[in-house]
């Protein structure tokens, strides 16, 4: 079949998707699809040298990131939100941490019922050299970016998140 016997699928509305979409779709969408591409390849870089040099997943050193930026401990309902995974997850997670000692379960100040999640000492100083070390790789990998190049993506991006916020999609 060549391409000129291939028909475009009809929509209800009667248009078929070229129809449907304006110049700015497919710009939106190649965009969309570059920063996925880059997210993930800088993710990836990062999970595997977490593995390798740290023995430690991305999901747990994240937990760890978010309670080293609250030092009074959080509820693991916060903890779910945070980092946008089931509570199931942050249970399973906050377990092995805490057989390693590097977290612990304690009484919230604000409901003696419920209980934070807090960094122990060893999960602090833990976490403080992994931190430092993957500061130097997030540098590394986007090194090649001129600095002016970074201030520009971080405005840009700033302003699509606003947007995003505004339509209550992120």
């Amino acid at each position: 079949m060549q391409d000129e016997d291939r028909q475009e699928p009809i929509t209800p509305q009667g248009l078929d998707l070229a129809t449907r979409l304006s110049s700015n779709h497919h710009q939106s969408l190649k965009l969309w699809l570059r920063m996925l591409s880059c997210t993930v390849r800088i993710e990836n870089e990062i999970r595997s040298r977490l593995r390798t040099s740290f023995g430690i997943t991305l999901p747990r050193f994240d937990l760890m990131a978010q309670l080293e930026r609250h030092p009074e401990g959080l509820r693991m309902g916060e903890l779910s939100r945070r980092m946008m995974v089931t509570g199931g997850n942050i249970t399973g997670i906050t377990d092995q941490l805490e057989r390693e000692g590097l977290v612990e379960r304690v009484p919230d100040p604000q409901d003696k019922r419920a209980f934070a999640v807090r960094l122990t000492a060893a999960g602090q100083a833990a976490f403080g050299a992994m931190a430092r070390v993957h500061e130097g790789w997030v540098e590394e990998l986007l090194g090649h970016v001129a600095p002016q190049d970074k201030e520009q993506l971080i405005s840009l991006l700033s302003g699509m998140k606003a947007g995003l916020d505004e339509r209550g999609g992120a």
